[in-house]
């Protein structure tokens, strides 16, 4: 099974921002006090289990602990903060996002397979 990685510090988003010209990525925007974020969450896990496509890699970051990290994200992609929100970032840009009630297995099967 895939696994998400934790992004703590802004030095590590922006290591991923720039990589994302040679390999894109997901990252879940993830509150630890919203029941909402929480059935994000429960999605972004059960579609990681399921089949993600290899060719990307997965992380979180909590917005709440990691406020720094997240501003930062809605920066430099130009995408307004929510929470929960899943962006899928490629070439240094916001390729695919949505949040709340549309972050789906479904949905992400759709997008990233």
């Amino acid at each position: 099974m895939t696994q998400w990685n934790e992004i703590t510090t802004v030095e590590e988003w922006k290591k991923l921002w720039e990589g994302s010209k040679e390999k894109p990525f997901v990252i879940l925007k993830h509150s630890t006090r919203c029941p909402v974020s929480t059935n994000a969450l429960q999605e972004y896990e059960d579609y990681l289990s399921k089949n993600p496509n290899r060719d990307i890699d997965y992380y979180l970051v909590k917005v709440i602990e990691s406020r720094p990290v997240s501003n930062q994200i809605a920066e430099d992609t130009g995408v307004t903060h929510a929470s929960p929100q899943i962006l899928y970032i490629k070439d240094k840009a916001p390729y695919w996002n949505t949040s709340h009630w549309s972050i789906t297995v479904e949905h992400m099967t759709a997008v990233l397979d």
